[in-house]
């Protein structure tokens, strides 16, 4: 306890300078620790003073700043155990709004009190497609709105899908079939929610090894339009393996060594969204949606590579060409220098990069040689990898952030969970039949199924594109459209591709949108125009294609030297 309040008070002095050294046991704050340690209790009431722990000898002094150091991070904040009963009152006056949290509360508990009341009554299993279609629209509200509400989307997901399976389970004919619909609906979900975290992990690991500098250290042009281009085919390149938000991660970073900010260097961003959204379209790993469509076998590997490949290389082509015509490109000199030093790649960096990549194109072979799920050779894949650096890192103490527990402990968890609460929540409709209703609606008043996947496209760029595959998924089983049919070759590039044509319709522009701190309107009128264009025109280039391949054979069956009459 002791110890405790030395290292507290070591993070506390007094704030005005009149009463610094006039204190019994008041001793100066240490001038070589982080300032941002001690600058948030400055200016506050004379009640927030602490009395430092009186030194007893200069070892103790000393052995508690060595403690207290420890304790600070690298980025020069403290750790919470220094700061933890001792707020400032300036910080919170500022930020606390009272009529606003008194309001979330209430909506809150207004919303529990609604939901007991209902599943009590009745009428919710004579109405279940209601009270379940009512719970995920406000549900799905609650997610849209997040920031306004300031209620994680994660959250908000689970809370969703428990609440629709319990309504579920009210309605349901049986509580063995609600139980059974569930055990199904658990097990299909788990296998995609398993790949991503082994997915996240293995990325994880070669980013903490700095493992793509091999890539992106082969950059060298500085030629403005020549740059716009090398930059989009590398992320389309790139996110056909890893995640399209990884890519962008990877390539915005990237893009501070090579530019300085400018409007130049926002739209080198942008062309990094368009490509990474494009070049995970066409592969069954590169995108969550094509990943939850490959998993439940609406497509397959080499059919889905094909088939969609040339339109995505089009969707980012023609994109690259308007905006390779903006004066932002063609206004820059004819080259520009590095702005930032490169950072060094950890020891064994290039085998934890062969061997982190290899294990990701070895799913989709080890699916075929085995037939088992795919989140299975990715886990194969994990294990590898996790031996390999506990085997290169044994004994390196100062290296724990590059192995497997340091990793697990900085990937997206709760974005894992947000899948997990989304697609359970589809499933729950899916069970009780309202999905298949939507459906048939859709069939009788637009009959067209391309009309119908490339309106997925256009709402994926503002509603998350995983809750529409999801339902579109639950909406037509495979006797409605069989393996790598057209329409879920178009689904899986209109979704893919479709979050371009705003900076929030995806989690790469999302990504972009913070780390370069772009305005929505900017991307808006500089971008949205070109990324629409490609991805109507690769939705032109598929069906072009598509039809050629089915009408061909047919034409040269006719030709008389050809069909052997």
């Amino acid at each position: 306890m002791s110890m405790f309040l030395a290292i507290k008070s070591l993070c506390v002095f007094p704030c005005n300078s009149h009463f610094k050294n006039h204190q019994i046991g008041v001793s100066p704050a240490p001038t070589h620790l982080p300032q941002t340690c001690f600058s948030r209790f400055r200016d506050g009431p004379r009640y927030r003073y602490c009395v430092l722990a009186k030194a007893e000898d200069k070892a103790r002094e000393n052995s508690e700043l060595s403690l207290l150091q420890e304790l600070t991070t690298s980025s020069g904040r403290c750790d919470p155990l220094c700061s933890v009963d001792i707020t400032s009152s300036q910080e919170f006056e500022a930020t606390y709004q009272p009529k606003t949290d008194l309001l979330k509360a209430f909506a809150v508990l207004a919303a529990a009190v609604t939901g007991t009341v209902a599943i009590n009554q009745s009428w919710v299993a004579a109405n279940q497609d209601i009270a379940m279609a009512l719970l995920f629209g406000v549900g799905y509200m609650g997610i849209i709105f997040e920031e306004s509400l300031a209620f994680n989307k994660s959250g908000v997901g689970l809370l969703m899908a428990v609440s629709l399976w319990v309504v579920r389970s009210i309605g349901a004919p049986s509580n063995d079939i609600a139980l059974s619909q569930l055990s199904h609906a658990t097990a299909e979900v788990s296998e995609i929610v398993f790949f991503l975290l082994g997915a996240m992990t293995i990325v994880e690991i070669v980013d903490a090894h700095q493992g793509f500098k091999l890539v992106t250290d082969n950059i060298t042009t500085r030629k403005p339009k020549t740059l716009l281009w090398v930059v989009g085919f590398v992320t389309f390149f790139l996110s056909s393996i890893l995640d399209n938000l990884t890519s962008t991660i990877v390539m915005v970073s990237l893009l501070r060594k090579l530019a300085p900010p400018s409007e130049y260097r926002k739209l080198l961003g942008a062309v990094v969204v368009i490509a990474a959204n494009a070049g995970g379209a066409w592969t069954p790993i590169g995108d969550v949606t094509t990943t939850m469509l490959w998993i439940h076998g609406q497509i397959s590997t080499l059919p889905t590579m094909k088939g969609l490949f040339l339109p995505s290389v089009v969707s980012l082509a023609v994109p690259l060409a308007l905006l390779s015509l903006t004066s932002e490109v063609n206004g820059k000199g004819e080259n520009s220098a590095d702005v930032l030093a490169s950072e060094q790649m950890a020891p064994r960096g290039q085998l934890v990069f062969a061997v982190g990549l290899g294990t990701l194109v070895f799913v989709p072979v080890f699916k075929a040689l085995t037939g088992l799920p795919p989140y299975m050779g990715m886990l194969l894949g994990l294990g590898v990898l996790w031996i390999i650096t506990d085997a290169i890192h044994y004994g390196e103490s100062e290296r724990q952030r590059l192995k497997v527990p340091q990793a697990l402990s900085r990937i997206d968890t709760q974005g894992a969970l947000f899948f997990l609460g989304i697609l359970l929540s589809v499933s729950s409709l899916e069970s009780a039949g309202i999905l298949r209703e939507l459906a048939n609606y859709l069939d009788a008043h637009i009959p067209s199924s391309e009309l119908i996947a490339s309106s997925i496209g256009v709402v994926s760029a503002i509603i998350d594109n995983v809750p529409l595959v999801a339902a579109t998924m639950g909406m037509y089983d495979l006797s409605s459209f069989p393996q790598d049919s057209e329409f879920w070759q178009l689904v899986a590039y209109c979704a893919g591709t479709g979050g371009s044509m705003l900076v929030i319709g995806s989690a790469a522009g999302v990504a972009f949108m913070g780390m370069e701190k772009v305005d929505f309107f900017w991307y808006m009128r500089k971008v949205s125009g070109s990324a629409f264009a490609g991805y109507a025109a690769g939705i032109a280039a598929y069906l072009a294609v598509h039809n050629l391949a089915i009408s061909l054979p047919t034409a040269l069956a006719q030709v008389p030297f050809l069909n052997g009459s």
